[in-house]
């Protein structure tokens, strides 16, 4: 049997991966949505995630309960381990994953696939500020950081999502599975 793929999305906050990951298991039940944990305060919206406290994270993480787990912005976040197994058995998983994690990831997971989600910085600012979780400033600051370039080695197929979400989903599913597009 052929190993699956972690699809891992990435991209600054506000580019609507959450929104893309959602279209995307809508469109393409056969790939699994990966369900995060995350040292983050239940029923924030945005995902469905196993929201923990900092301390069972640590402990979860000491137990080998992750995959791939990284710190970003304040909060941990962990792909469970589960996931790998269910990948190497060939299934495809789509997640929301840190660049910063991607080196890692592609270390376990040979099929690894990088989705690079973008927009434009109005839209983004936009999209931020109607989230209600960041003030102004904080969003002038999150928008004046540059994006993380990828770790070497690792590439990415872009997916521009300025415009509707049907167009960034179909766009990315024509990437992802070339033959069904």
């Amino acid at each position: 049997m052929t190993a699956g793929r972690l699809i891992a999305v990435v991209g600054p906050s506000g580019t609507g991966k959450d929104s893309i990951l959602q279209g995307l298991a809508a469109a393409a039940p056969q790939m699994r949505l990966v369900r995060r944990v995350i040292t983050r305060a239940p029923g924030l919206g945005g995902e469905a995630y196993e929201a923990v406290t900092p301390e069972a994270f640590r402990a979860a993480e000491a137990r080998g309960a992750f995959c791939v787990s990284w710190a970003a912005h304040g909060l941990q976040y962990g792909i469970p381990a589960a996931v790998l197994e269910e990948v190497l058995a060939g299934a495809d998983c789509i997640a929301n994953v840190s660049r910063g994690a991607l080196a890692e990831a592609a270390a376990l997971l040979p099929r690894l696939t990088v989705l690079n989600v973008t927009a434009d910085a109005a839209v983004l600012a936009e999209r931020l500020a109607g989230r209600g979780r960041e003030t102004p400033g904080e969003i002038a600051d999150r928008l004046s950081r540059d994006a993380s370039p990828l770790p070497e080695g690792i590439e990415a197929i872009t997916i521009r999502n300025d415009g509707t979400l049907d167009e960034a989903v179909t766009a990315a599913l024509a990437a992802l599975q070339p033959v069904r597009a």
